[in-house]
C-alpha cells in the first residue's frame, strides 16, 4: 500500500470516514503519520470549541468578578476558585462520574425528556470539562486586565459621554482585551496541549474515533517502540502551537494597530510547567 492509498484510507478515519479496521502489522512510517495526524483532527475539535465557547464565559466571569453586588461576584469567584485550585484530570472524572449517574432514560424538563447519554461520549463531555477549565483560567486573565484598564482611558470615555454599554464596548472591552491577549496566547496554547488527558479521562473513544494519543498509544502497544509515535504526536503540536501563535499575533496586530510598533507588546510563549 502507497502512502497516499493510506492517506486516502485512513487520513479521516477518526471521524468515521474510510477504513474502519487499523493495520494490524507491518506498520509503515506513513501508516502512523497519517493516523495520528487523523487524530488531531479531535484534538483540534476539543480545544477550538472550548476556546471560542469559554472566551464568552470567561468575560462574563471576570465580569461578576469586578461587580460590586456580592451575590454576582461571589459565585464567579467561587467558579473560578474551583477550576483552577483542582488539577484538570481529577474534573475529567468527577465529570464522567457524574454524567454516568445521570437516569439512563433521560430527565424530564417541563414534560420533554431530556436525552443523557451523550455526556458520557467525549465529543460531548471531555469538551464541556475543557470549557469550563478554561473559562476559569481565562476569567482569571481578563479579570486583571479588566482591574488593570487605565483610569485616563475611562476618564475620557465619561467626557465623550459614554456610559453603560456603549462605554464598555468601545474602551472597557478592547483595552482589556489588548492588555489580557499575550497571556491569554499561553492560556489557548496550554489549552490545546492539555486536550490530549481527554485520552486519560473516563470518557471512552466512540468506535476507536480516538485523539492522536489514542493513536500513539495504539502504535506503541503493538510496536512496543514508543520512539516513533510519541514524537511524532510531539511533532504535531509544535506545528499546532506555532500556527496558534500566528494567528494569534495577527490578532494581537489588530488591537493595538492604534499604537506605535515600538509600543505594541509581542507574543512570546511562556510555557506553564504546573497547571
Amino acid at each position: 500500500m502507497s502512502c497516499w492509498e493510506t492517506l486516502a484510507d485512513y487520513g479521516l478515519r477518526s471521524i468515521g470516514i474510510g477504513e474502519r479496521l487499523l493495520p494490524r502489522s507491518d506498520f509503515t512510517l506513513c501508516q502512523q503519520f497519517v493516523l495520528i495526524g487523523s487524530g488531531m483532527l479531535w484534538n483540534v475539535y476539543f480545544g477550538v470549541l472550548a476556546m471560542v465557547s469559554g472566551f464568552f464565559l470567561a468575560t462574563a466571569v471576570a465580569l461578576g468578578k469586578a461587580a460590586e453586588n456580592p451575590l454576582i461576584r461571589k459565585p464567579a469567584e467561587w467558579f473560578v476558585f474551583i477550576f483552577r485550585g483542582s488539577p484538570l484530570f481529577i474534573q475529567f472524572f468527577f465529570a464522567y462520574e457524574l454524567f454516568v449517574l445521570l437516569p439512563r432514560e433521560g430527565i424530564q424538563i417541563f414534560g420533554i425528556t431530556a436525552e443523557t447519554g451523550w455526556l458520557t461520549r467525549a465529543w460531548a463531555g471531555a469538551l464541556i470539562v475543557l470549557f469550563l477549565n478554561t473559562a476559569a483560567y481565562s476569567a482569571e486573565i481578563f479579570y486583571g486586565a479588566l482591574r488593570s484598564v487605565p483610569k485616563g482611558d475611562l476618564e475620557a470615555a465619561d467626557a465623550y459621554g459614554l456610559s453603560g454599554w456603549n462605554k464598555f464596548r468601545r474602551v472597557t472591552w478592547p483595552t482589556m482585551l489588548r492588555l489580557a491577549w499575550p497571556a491569554y496566547t499561553n492560556e489557548a496554547i496550554f489549552l490545546f496541549h492539555a486536550t490530549t488527558l481527554v485520552f486519560f479521562s473516563g470518557f471512552p473513544a466512540w468506535q476507536q474515533r480516538g485523539d492522536a494519543l489514542y493513536y500513539a498509544n495504539y502504535f506503541a502497544d503493538k510496536t512496543f517502540n514508543p520512539f516513533i509515535p510519541y514524537p511524532i504526536v510531539a511533532m504535531y503540536f509544535i506545528i499546532l502551537t506555532l500556527a496558534i501563535i500566528g494567528l494569534f499575533n495577527l490578532a494581537n496586530r489588530r488591537l493595538n494597530r492604534h499604537l506605535p510598533q515600538t509600543a505594541a507588546r509581542r507574543i512570546r510563549y511562556r510555557p506553564q510547567l504546573a497547571r
